[in-house]
């Protein structure tokens, strides 16, 4: 029954709060914790009540497997490195492990990631591709068979691409639409508790406990921000990234073909001993280009970033074209 379920995950939630606080090495960060695993016992005991007053019996919370594996894992790794685990079982005050410089950036680099992203897909498409060209050619395959190789690799690791992005913001997406539904039946319901709730986390912050619970009635007060500031300060979860599945899939399988497809251009105009070498050629150069690319994030020299991206699709390249001559020999 749904008031079993709410009241088993407020006693799962004040239980998982006493681990994370046992943990927090931060005095103020354990007394956030500790504040809202009272909060949490608080609401279990409006469920109980609840099921009093519906006459049903009375039970003992046991922390199922789950809880208690995650339990395990809090106290040997540490909560900051469980951030979206912790966030999908319904505990609050994970953004106090982000300093809000940090959220700041990543907002106003949001078009820069999406970017990188791109790079880096078309990156996957062409080492992947020229690897099996490679391969294939070190068999002593003549290039019709390489062109055919070479775009079913490019369909194949496409498709691959953009079915594994589409289930990985799929799933990201249904944990924070999840936990927003949460968010926005207990603001209906307590929204005092939830003020208490959002106070505690300001005050984490730094924030004086006057202007701390000033902020977060303001913040409650407004149905248009109310779930966004819980999202984000409760949960540690940014609205903004509920991007669209099919975009990102779209998205993925486009930079991963056009990566593919540069080291099949020559092939496509016919034989000639040259096909293979200005393959090379085309792909080198595109190697080297992504990787002077890349220094743009993370500031290093781009001729040294170039030669390493250069050097990594040697390597792939080299250890599979050494496969296929001998596999070639073998077979011949």
């Amino acid at each position: 029954m749904e008031v079993y379920d709410n009241w088993r995950e407020e006693k799962r939630s004040a239980y998982l709060y006493a681990v994370v606080a046992e943990c927090e090495k931060n005095a103020v960060h354990k007394k956030l914790f500790l504040d809202l695993q009272a909060a949490a016992e608080k609401q279990a005991t409006l469920w109980e009540k609840k099921m009093q007053a519906q006459g049903l019996p009375n039970v003992t919370y046991t922390p199922d497997f789950r809880s208690r594996l995650v339990a395990k894992l809090i106290r040997l790794i540490g909560p900051e490195y469980l951030h979206n685990v912790l966030s999908a079982m319904k505990i609050r005050g994970m953004s106090v492990f982000t300093q809000y410089h940090n959220e700041h950036r990543h907002t106003s680099l949001s078009t820069s990631s999406n970017l990188r992203a791109a790079v880096f897909g078309i990156n996957d498409g062409l080492i992947s591709n020229i690897s099996l060209i490679l391969g294939i050619a070190g068999a002593n395959a003549n290039q019709h068979f390489i062109l055919l190789a070479g775009i079913a690799g490019l369909l194949a690791g496409a498709c691959s691409m953009g079915a594994g992005e589409y289930i990985s913001v799929r799933s990201q997406r249904e944990v924070f639409e999840y936990q927003i539904v949460i968010e926005k039946k207990e603001l209906e319901e307590y929204p005092e508790e939830e003020t208490a709730e959002l106070s505690f986390i300001y005050q984490a912050r730094g924030i004086p406990k006057e202007e701390a619970d000033r902020l977060a009635k303001i913040m409650i007060d407004n149905p248009e921000t109310a779930l966004n500031a819980l999202a984000r300060e409760e949960l540690g979860l940014n609205p903004d990234d509920l991007v669209s599945p099919i975009g990102a899939m779209i998205s993925s399988f486009f930079s991963f073909a056009i990566g593919a497809f540069i080291p099949l251009i020559p092939f496509l105009f016919g034989n000639s001993v040259l096909n293979m070498p200005i393959s090379i050629v085309f792909t080198a150069v595109t190697l080297f280009t992504i990787g002077a690319a890349l220094s743009l994030f993370t500031n290093k020299n781009p001729i040294w970033q170039g030669l390493r991206m250069l050097l990594i699709g040697f390597i792939a390249g080299a250890i599979t074209f050494t496969i296929g001559k001998l596999w070639g020999i073998a077979m011949f």
